[in-house]
């Protein structure tokens, strides 16, 4: 167990600071637009495998990418042709915002990040965390902030009562907004399915999309 440091987002120095933290190889939690997340750079196995074991997470559950900006997209994952339309359409309809879109990954993405040939990206809604992403390399290896199985944070207060002890670093900027963790839409197969209901209604995707696939 570890000592996690808590910096309030009002600090001058609490960017910079996660920013030191992530390329040194440490887990930063921080808040977006849904609940709170845990991320590390995408590129650092040792990391990576720490966030699994701090989350109590089974290696073979992927870890979705926080973006940036939209432009970080073809880095991370290729969109197939028959795909194109659609996906340019989500994308334009719902990002920033509560929606992720699994696609295809590169070859630059780690198996440890996911081992299928997939990988969930999407761009958060919240200005704190696209700078983090931004400042730290524009990609992030990031999930939810909580011992897996257990409920989402949407305060820092709880994500140090669920993680403390096992990260670096916690970003405080108070109650996330969402509350509700980002719909996950599987874009490699027609119809697109869905596979986790969250912020984004199947409503709103089918007026974007038309027709989805939900289990």
């Amino acid at each position: 167990m570890m000592e996690t440091e808590v910096i309030h987002t009002g600090n001058e120095n609490a960017l910079r600071r996660a920013v030191e933290v992530l390329k040194g190889g440490g887990i930063v939690a921080f808040p977006t637009d849904t609940v709170y997340g845990v991320a590390v750079l995408p590129w650092d196995l040792d990391a990576l495998a720490r966030l699994y074991e701090a989350k109590q997470r089974r290696s073979d559950i992927p870890i979705p990418l926080l973006l940036s900006d939209a432009g970080q997209l073809e880095r991370v994952v290729v969109i197939p042709r028959r795909f194109r339309h659609q996906a340019r359409r989500l994308m334009a309809r719902f990002w920033p915002g509560g929606l992720t879109l699994v696609l295809p990954k590169t070859e630059i993405v780690p198996s440890m990040v996911s081992r299928s040939h997939t990988v969930g990206v999407r761009v958060p809604d919240l200005a704190l965390a696209r700078a983090l992403i931004q400042d730290a390399g524009g990609v992030l290896a990031a999930t939810s902030a909580n011992v897996s199985g257990q409920p989402s944070p949407i305060t820092a207060q709880e994500v140090e009562e669920q993680l403390g002890g096992r990260i670096d670093l916690i970003l405080d900027g108070g109650p996330s907004l969402g509350g509700v963790p980002s719909s996950v839409l599987d874009c490699t197969v027609s119809p697109p399915a869905l596979l986790r209901h969250g912020a984004v209604t199947e409503a709103a995707l089918r007026a974007v999309v038309g027709p989805v696939q939900t289990g």
